[in-house]
């Protein structure tokens, strides 16, 4: 029998089909990892990608009408007409549309979905160029629409990393050799092959050149962008798209694999925290593909904050017995206003002083929003700040009461050690923060009230965003709402933080995102604290 680490709890669960992950996994063989810096490396996700996409290549011919398994299979057809409907379909219904187009049906969802995403594009590639040829001069804004449609953001963030850029050069001299515009030709042939070759170059001259350069901005690389209008997509890391709306000249996105900071040396006494909302604890413990067992390898935290566990009492017994050793110190709260609502936790390798509950206000307290664990250098809350919610019904009980409630619970503490306050508190304070801060004025979490309670509150009072210290110019966010599929452009919120009293501001080592973990609409956040 297999067992994987699921965010610090033992899981059983079958890997028969993983070969690669290490059986009988346990604490003490993570500790050795302690400090080891974050890399963004593929799982077997991107290998079974590659296989379907090598398997799609090795079965692409020409062949007629009749012979075409889309014109043959009315499900392919149905989704060709709208490639949208990929996203919603069962795994059954992916196999069952793979196997039509005669391409191995093996492997996760997300490989599945990409693989027929690649087949369709292909498709749809080769008849663009042949509709092409046959449009008129005043057709033009058909054929460029046709060509941007099957080139889009998302196509490409979507699309599989197996195909490489020469293979992504050819389709484009097949599909757009030369088009007329407006009664002029212009050969987009040799621009593309130059294009493609200065991404190239670039992205191998960055590898070598970050380890030598604090700052990830590399001026050649952001040029090309210029050169097609277009903000160049990293297909399997989105987050290092600057998205944003109306973005500064001298913002960059954040990218943790060139911005986290070298762990301490082995002689420095720090502790590790990690603070994530994950939107459902049952639900993630049972996802397919969660890769919480790459997230304790590569992190090894020392405390985990939850928020948004949605954990009911009889729940957390449970839970807490299903701990792997090395973290049996858990503290939960749950809301009794409300089932399977709210809730948040402290999962500790260190045993805390003392631990409270709420903020020690009836009006307040039955949610269960907070947290509090003291430990020997400082107070740690895991916070859950009510959202102001549709209509902006709760704006008024958020910034005139809890706001206010909450800053002074923490400065009551401060007086007698410094205090850390993590969690989501449903905030973006800054235009920088949010990728479109035009459309969201009186949108729940960037409310003028909100974005001026949270001054006022909490760093008026002496309280640091430490993420927003370190990088001052960064666009990086935590949650990208489920709806519009914002986490594959990167059109997020930063709404997760960590605060700290000025008295260790200058302590911390580090603060960072996960944006690379999925489970929930919102990913984790870490800070190195120097003890």
């Amino acid at each position: 029998m297999n067992q994987a680490l699921q965010l610090g709890f033992r899981t059983i669960i079958n890997l028969s089909s993983f070969a690669e992950f290490p059986r009988n996994l346990g604490i003490g063989r993570l500790a050795p990892l302690r400090g080891k810096v974050m890399g963004s490396k593929g799982r077997s996700i991107s290998n079974s990608s590659a296989i379907a996409g090598q398997n799609f290549d090795s079965k692409l011919k020409e062949t007629t009408d009749n012979d075409n398994p889309i014109s043959n299979s009315p499900l392919l057809k149905d989704i060709k007409d709208d490639p949208g409907k990929i996203e919603a379909m069962t795994v059954q219904q992916l196999r069952t549309a793979l196997r039509t187009a005669g391409i191995s049906s093996k492997g996760l969802k997300r490989e599945l979905v990409y693989a027929l995403q690649s087949y369709l594009a292909e498709e749809i590639d080769g008849e663009s160029s042949l509709l092409a040829e046959k449009l008129d001069p005043s057709d033009s804004d058909k054929k460029i629409s046709m060509m941007l449609e099957t080139k889009s953001v998302e196509d490409q963030v979507q699309g599989i990393n197996s195909i490489s850029k020469v293979s992504k050069v050819q389709q484009s001299r097949k599909t757009v050799k030369q088009l007329q515009i407006k009664g002029k030709t212009v050969d987009f042939d040799a621009k593309i092959v130059a294009t493609e070759q200065k991404k190239t170059a670039c992205g191998s001259g960055r590898k070598t050149s970050l380890t030598k350069r604090k700052k990830p901005l590399d001026v050649d690389c952001k040029d090309v962008s210029a050169e097609n209008g277009v903000t160049p997509v990293n297909q399997s890391e989105p987050w290092s798209i600057l998205a944003h709306k109306k973005p500064q000249k001298e913002w960059i996105a954040y990218n943790p694999r060139t911005m986290r900071r070298t762990p301490p040396t082995v002689n420095t006494n720090f502790v590790k925290i990690l603070s994530w909302n994950v939107n459902g604890l049952r639900a993630l413990l049972k996802l397919e593909g969660f890769s919480a067992l790459e997230l304790a390898k590569r992190e090894n935290f020392d405390i985990l904050c939850l928020q948004e566990t949605k954990l009911q009492e009889k729940d957390v017994e449970s839970i807490k017995q299903s701990l792997i050793e090395g973290y049996e110190n858990s503290f939960w709260t749950c809301s009794n206003a409300k089932l399977g609502y709210s809730g948040t936790a402290i999962i500790s390798r260190i045993k805390p002083l003392s631990v409270r509950y709420g903020l020690g206000i009836s009006d307040h307290d039955s949610e269960g929003r907070v947290v509090t664990a003291e430990f020997d250098s400082f107070y740690l809350l895991s916070v859950y700040v009510p959202n102001s919610g549709d209509g902006l019904r709760r704006l008024t009980y958020r910034t005139m009461e809890w706001d206010p409630s909450l800053s002074n619970y923490i400065k009551e503490l401060e007086k007698s050690k410094p205090v850390i306050l993590t969690g989501d508190l449903n905030c973006a304070h800054e235009e920088i923060d949010i990728y479109n801060p035009a459309g969201n004025r009186r949108s729940a979490g960037f409310t003028i009230e909100e974005r001026q309670s949270f001054g006022t509150n909490f760093l008026s009072r002496g309280f640091v965003d430490t993420f927003r210290k370190q990088h001052p110019g960064v666009v990086g966010y935590t949650y990208w709402g489920y709806r519009h599929g914002g986490r594959k452009t990167n059109k997020g919120w930063r709404l997760d933080y960590f605060l700290v009293s000025e008295a260790i501001a200058d302590a911390v080592h580090d603060s960072y995102i996960l944006p690379d973990v999925v489970g929930s609409d919102h990913c984790p956040i870490g800070l190195v604290l120097k003890l």
